[in-house]
């Protein structure tokens, strides 16, 4: 794809806060998981019609005709989670999830980028194996990555040039580096709210109100914790 066609979408995105598409989503997702925990932990493409491929199912069948990349709806990462940081805020565990899933929207094929010009939403599903719950988040993918840069670091990267391994890295490392979270990056971030947390610092409660409020502002997520023992949800956040 080229450059100049890449900035003519990137021109042209929506904000939707629908947020009952997102409870769906998010309903679904759990549900998902707490039948029969199906998904693993991977990257995951939901199409407009509820069916869900790993990345890998989904560039085959792409490639043989078997699906339209206009029918993705939904680019899902899937993780085991063990620390503080991961059930507050799912998003921080990711930083390469939020440039996938926008590199697959503009069409991009490379490692778990796949052409998936449909995608409206990006999801972070979080399982707790330990206490048996699911944390499931959905936000605007337009939404977030405008917060987060996105429109203005991949071409800024890319230039005139097709996608390649080194370009990749690079919007990867500035993307993660970016100290968007009440000045702090990524690490930073997940390092003060787990040690907050879980060493008790109350030095740091400043911190973690600022992370979390420039958390919610950059993703809007709609929010649903799931009880994989009831089959119930216990607790639904949104904005």
């Amino acid at each position: 794809m080229k450059i100049g066609e890449i900035l003519k979408r990137l021109h042209n995105v929506k904000i939707d806060e629908n947020i009952d598409e997102r409870r769906e989503i998010a309903e679904y997702l759990a549900q998902k998981l707490s039948i029969n925990n199906s998904l693993g932990i991977y990257y995951y493409i939901m199409t407009k019609y509820r069916k869900i491929y790993d990345i890998s199912s989904y560039r085959k069948l792409l490639k043989f005709g078997g699906i339209s990349c206009d029918n993705a709806y939904v680019y899902v990462s899937v993780r085991n989670v063990y620390y503080p940081a991961s059930y507050y805020f799912p998003f921080l565990v990711d930083s390469y999830l939020l440039p996938y899933a926008y590199l697959s929207k503009l069409g991009f094929s490379y490692s778990y980028a796949v052409p998936a010009t449909g995608l409206k939403y990006v999801s972070m599903v979080v399982r707790f194996p330990s206490v048996n719950r699911v944390v499931v988040e959905v936000v605007d993918i337009n939404h977030a990555a405008i917060n987060m840069n996105l429109p203005r670091l991949i071409p800024s990267v890319l230039g005139p040039k097709r996608i390649d391994d080194y370009r990749v890295k690079e919007i990867m490392s500035r993307f993660s580096s970016q100290k968007l979270f009440a000045g702090y990056d990524f690490d930073e971030a997940r390092d003060i709210i787990n040690r907050y947390y879980e060493n008790h610092d109350t030095s740091l409660a400043k911190d973690v109100k600022a992370i979390r409020d420039a958390y919610i502002h950059i993703f809007k997520p709609y929010r649903i914790e799931y009880n994989l023992v009831t089959k119930r949800p216990t607790y639904i956040f949104k904005w």
